[in-house]
């Protein structure tokens, strides 16, 4: 059993930076792929970014890709998610999930635990 607990939320004005944590129990953190989706009011929840095991391969939505960074350091147990350049748009609840292997990591259905979610609000 793995439990996620998000930090480092916030408000920020766009253009800004923010990095999100994702501690994680449980001495299997190593063997998940790690996964970061966000949902915004009356919207569905949609994928960020995600990150293998080591940390070797990742993958980013196209409207965070060049902005966004996800990296993890198993040591900690911990993934992080690096944001840059924020924009009103990227205002949502950032939730961290867990996924017992880097495949149709895209999808929410392929994460098995999941964190309760940190608030990310950035102004205009």
């Amino acid at each position: 059993q793995v439990q996620l607990v998000e930090s480092g939320g916030g408000l920020v004005q766009a253009g800004g930076s923010l990095r999100l944590s994702c501690a994680a129990s449980g001495r299997a953190f190593s063997t998940y792929a790690m996964g970061w989706f966000r949902q915004s009011p009356g919207k569905e929840r949609e994928f960020v970014a995600a990150i293998d095991w080591s940390g070797g391969r990742a993958d980013y939505a196209d409207s965070v890709k060049g902005r966004f960074t996800i990296s993890r350091d198993n040591a900690k147990n911990t993934v992080y998610l690096q944001m840059n350049n924020l924009k009103p748009e990227d205002t949502a609840v950032y939730y961290c999930a867990a996924a017992r292997g880097y495949y149709n990591i895209r999808y929410s259905n392929t994460y098995v635990h999941w964190g309760q979610g940190t608030q990310v609000t950035v102004s205009s």
